[in-house]
């Protein structure tokens, strides 16, 4: 491990006793609570990148505060507000559509485990493609920008991306082995948990596409 790293880990773990320590963590929750999209856009802001900075780490093999990374904090910032409201959203659906009997769900433990399994899987298969394809689409804007290339308007950046590994390894890998069964783990915790869950995937969610981004397919 060297010096990086140990900083790195450092900030994460400072990040996580905010978290875990009852005084903190009750005022995150309360910030939470009563500033979803302020907290949505610090929390992917801040840990997203992170795992942008992982991910450069374990390809380049060293740290590096790459060209528009600054930019594109800002962009999982607002991102992230997207997300909180796709939870609401996903989660409000699901529970009215059990209401009807649209979706059978047992009862007890599995009741629980059908609830939270339906919101991710719907999620995940519908509005995270789209995200996901969005950012990549930033992403490559904002390095195009910051590289000083001339700006090839959206049929150009769309062009430049490889859709058929985004679709391999994004789409049909990522989503069915990770996102759906971290979802609805999440969607198995409290509410108050869920922040701290969204909040950590959200770096796992920066290592995999800026990991796929920089890995051929």
């Amino acid at each position: 491990m060297n010096r990086g790293d140990f900083i790195w880990l450092m900030f994460l773990c400072g990040f996580s006793s905010l978290l875990l320590m009852p005084a903190t963590h009750q005022v995150f929750v309360s910030l939470t609570q009563n500033h979803p999209y302020g907290m949505g856009f610090i929390k992917f802001a801040v840990l997203a990148t992170m795992g942008e900075l992982l991910a450069v780490r374990i390809v380049a093999g060293n740290w590096q505060w790459t060209i528009g990374m600054t930019y594109k904090a800002v962009i999982w910032g607002l991102l992230g507000m997207g997300i909180v409201l796709m939870f609401e959203i996903y989660l409000s659906g699901v529970m009215g559509a059990i209401k009807k009997e649209l979706l059978f769900t047992g009862t007890g433990l599995w009741q629980a485990v059908l609830t939270a399994f339906y919101i991710s899987a719907l999620m995940n298969l519908t509005f995270a493609p789209a995200f996901m394809a969005v950012h990549r689409l930033t992403d490559l804007y904002i390095d195009t920008k910051c590289q000083g290339q001339q700006q090839p308007g959206l049929s150009g950046l769309i062009a430049q991306i490889d859709w058929t590994g985004f679709i391999r390894f994004v789409v049909l890998k990522t989503i069915p082995c990770f996102w759906i069964p971290a979802h609805t783990i999440t969607f198995l915790l409290p509410p108050e948990y869920r922040v701290m869950a969204a909040a950590y995937l959200s770096v796992a969610l920066g290592a995999i596409l800026a990991y796929a981004r920089r890995t051929p397919s």
